[in-house]
């Protein structure tokens, strides 16, 4: 039965050498914009310091009204320094409310400052989706938005948007122009690209992406012209654990970072952490304490700045 055997395994391997891609049948890539998703699920959850409530009231299968208190120390700039900062007591306030149908979502939070944020995504074709963000404050000259269209074909997707951004170097707003394409050039790797315009200096951008993907491992690399690149990678130890890893370089000021993390899956939790080499330390844990309520713990340590952020939350979702 062995001499037999041998020759089958010998057949199949070759079998699978000389299988050709059917590059006329190719799956569709991920959106431009989410190319690193794996990572930053995993090496950025949302840390926050202090108290936080989440409560989500279920009006039926399409509409929700969220409400969103916080309460913890809010970091400002101490004498016009960015790197020294002093931590003053706030507290706030979001109330939304959420509509999602199968091609329609429509999504708005509204602050104790006044700020109003709103999303609109609609599928107008099966290939075809227009959304809408906007930032609406009571300062006119800081109020955002940004309109964007996005097509999807068979093996790519292509992207433009429009809209204006806040400032960085001085009062008001301008003007963003931002188009992006990217392609399945085989079952497991995609390449794209990307050119972006911005009217506040007429500084305008290029940039390059590539996502390469299995059963077991995605890996993702991103440059621009601007002088950064992004590299990530996620293996997929098993169905409920991932261990992470990323880089950040800025060849213009010669500066970068690493991070290297993990993602792990329980029966009612889920666990996410980090280092960094800087030498900071973050951990975000989500607890299912029973059905509906969630505990949530957020902790990151850096003894190099000696800064120390601790965080407690309980989300509560109810019809």
């Amino acid at each position: 039965m062995a001499g037999f055997a041998l020759p089958n395994v010998t057949a199949q391997l070759k079998s699978k050498i000389e299988e050709k891609v059917d590059y006329s049948n190719l799956p569709c890539p991920k959106p431009y914009e989410d190319i690193h998703l794996e990572a930053t699920k995993s090496l950025k959850p949302e840390l926050f310091e202090g108290f936080r409530l989440d409560y989500t009231k279920r009006m039926n299968h399409k509409f929700s009204i969220i409400h969103s208190l916080q309460m913890g120390p809010t970091e400002v700039p101490y004498d016009g320094s960015d790197e020294q900062v002093v931590k003053i007591p706030t507290s706030s306030y979001k109330f939304g409310t959420s509509f999602i149908d199968p091609k329609l979502m429509l999504d708005g939070k509204l602050m104790t400052d006044g700020t109003v944020i709103a999303r609109f995504n609609s599928d107008l074709m099966d290939n075809f989706t227009v959304k809408t963000t906007a930032q609406l404050t009571n300062e006119l000259d800081k109020s955002q938005g940004v309109l964007t269209f996005d097509y999807k074909g068979s093996d790519y997707r292509t992207q433009l948007q429009l809209g204006n951004y806040r400032n960085q170097f001085g009062p008001g707003t301008s003007s963003l122009f931002r188009a992006n394409y990217i392609q399945h050039v085989t079952p497991k790797l995609s390449l794209g690209g990307e050119v972006l315009w911005l009217s506040e200096k007429s500084n305008s951008t290029v940039g390059y992406v590539a996502r390469y993907e299995t059963d077991k491992m995605v890996a993702s690399g991103q440059v621009a012209s601007s002088g950064v690149a992004i590299m990530n990678y996620v293996h997929k130890v098993t169905n409920k654990i991932s261990l992470a890893a990323d880089f950040f370089y800025h060849f213009m000021v010669r500066e970068g970072a690493a991070s290297v993390g993990y993602d792990i899956m329980f029966r009612q939790s889920r666990v996410r952490g980090k280092i960094d080499s800087n030498g900071a330390v973050s951990a975000h844990v989500e607890e299912q304490l029973c059905p509906g309520l969630g505990l949530l713990l957020s902790a990151e340590v850096d003894h190099v700045k000696k800064d120390y952020k601790f965080g407690l939350g309980f989300k509560y979702e109810g019809l």
